[in-house]
């Protein structure tokens, strides 16, 4: 699995853009479960939503990602993923306690470097699918930090540029 990448990190910290560019440029990309099942869940009135019912949300967001990372065997080369399965398994592990991050993290491995957008001030901004504010952000960009540094991950952070120097950024740091 060393070609799926992960991208993850701040909330509002640009990685949908960096994604968005990355694909520009020909690149398999996975979209963020959150995104997707926030959109699922109000389009029937569902309660599997962060600010309803975040275990469940981050359940769900678990078996999307696993489906996710099934699906990307099918590509061919780098996959980057925005956000994923690590993220989630960490997200439900801090709010209910079950633990299930460790078997999750050493089952499910992707490339070594992992690339964390940090805390961005100047671009953050809410919508209707990310309602939290600037400062959960930030404890969630530093929670993602010390998970993925435990697991053995080699964290880099994404530079605070424009997306096209940011998506040059990640493809030279894979050697590309």
């Amino acid at each position: 699995m060393n070609r799926f990448v992960v991208i993850s990190g701040c909330s509002g910290g640009g990685k949908s853009t960096l994604l968005a560019e990355l694909s520009l440029r020909g690149y398999a990309v996975v979209e963020e479960p959150g995104r997707r099942i926030v959109s699922e869940e109000a389009s029937c009135n569902g309660s599997a939503l962060p600010w309803v019912d975040a275990a469940a949300f981050l359940r769900r967001a678990i078996t999307m990602a696993l489906a996710d990372r099934e699906a990307a065997n099918a590509s061919q080369g780098w996959v980057f993923f925005d956000r994923g399965l690590i993220d989630a398994a960490a997200g439900l592990e801090n709010l209910t306690g079950d633990k299930i991050l460790e078997r999750i993290a050493k089952t499910h491995r992707y490339h070594q470097r992992v690339f964390l957008a940090p805390p961005w001030r100047e671009i953050f901004q809410t919508d209707a699918e990310r309602r939290h504010n600037f400062d959960s952000a930030e404890a969630e960009y530093s929670r993602l930090f010390e998970t993925y540094k435990s697991f053995g991950y080699e964290v880099l952070l994404l530079p605070k540029v424009n997306v096209a120097k940011r998506a040059d950024f990640v493809l030279e740091k894979l050697g590309e």
